[in-house]
């Protein structure tokens, strides 16, 4: 199945404290050691009144702050992805790419979701800076893998927009590295340039062997 691609990754990294040994369970999951959350995308232009909006976006905030702040909680890592591109960017239409101008660096579009409640022990992930490069995961730079590594993380969580892009990437680019993964439904939403594209992408990714699961099933 075809999948529309789309931007997205270098890395910089906000030092974390040591998260503490302890565990929430979670029904089927427990949360504990090891674990790290990823959020991708959650930027203001995806959202109603920006460049590449999403109409029900606004529907992820609320339950991504309620898995920030299991995490943050714990003391576990917690990985935010933005895109933060320079103003000629392939991606956009302006130079050739599928997309509008969106996620410009320093610019209000580019600021996470107003809502959106961002533990200042945060790792965050800024991607798509070379404007010639479409990488659309949060692993593209190495140094996102051995921060986690240091960490421990054996097992990422992850969700954000577009379900089709940065997420299957994300998701895609973790299980190559090993990872056991987790695609957090109800805090991702798809583009859906054709319809079918954010079903098409969470089947790739259960093939892959993500597991698919909201918040009512780990019980948070």
């Amino acid at each position: 199945m075809a999948l529309a691609l789309s931007p997205c990754v270098q890395v910089r990294l906000v030092p974390m404290r040591s998260p503490p040994r302890t565990t929430i369970s979670m029904g089927k999951m427990t949360l504990e050691d090891g674990n790290a959350l990823i959020l991708v995308g959650l930027q203001r232009d995806a959202f109603p009144g920006g460049t590449i909006a999403i109409a029900d976006a606004p529907a992820i905030i609320p339950i991504a702050n309620r898995y920030l702040s299991a995490w943050a909680n714990l003391g576990l890592p917690i990985v935010l992805g933005r895109c933060w591109h320079p103003p000629n960017h392939c991606s956009f239409r302006t130079h050739g790419g599928p997309w509008p101008d969106h996620a410009i660096a320093d610019t209000p579009g580019a600021a996470f979701a107003a809502d959106l409640l961002v533990p200042p022990t945060s790792i965050i992930v800024s991607t798509g800076t070379d404007a010639a490069d479409e990488a659309s995961s949060a692993f593209a730079d190495a140094e996102l893998d051995s921060q986690l590594r240091r960490r421990g993380t054996t097992q990422v969580f992850v969700g954000g927009i577009a379900t089709e892009h940065c997420v299957l990437n994300t998701v895609r680019d973790a299980i190559d590295r090993d990872y056991a993964t987790v695609v957090l439904r109800d805090a991702s939403r798809a583009t859906n340039v054709r319809p079918d594209d954010g079903a098409d992408a969470e089947g790739v990714m259960a093939e892959l062997g993500a597991q698919l699961l909201a918040l009512e099933t780990l019980g948070l």
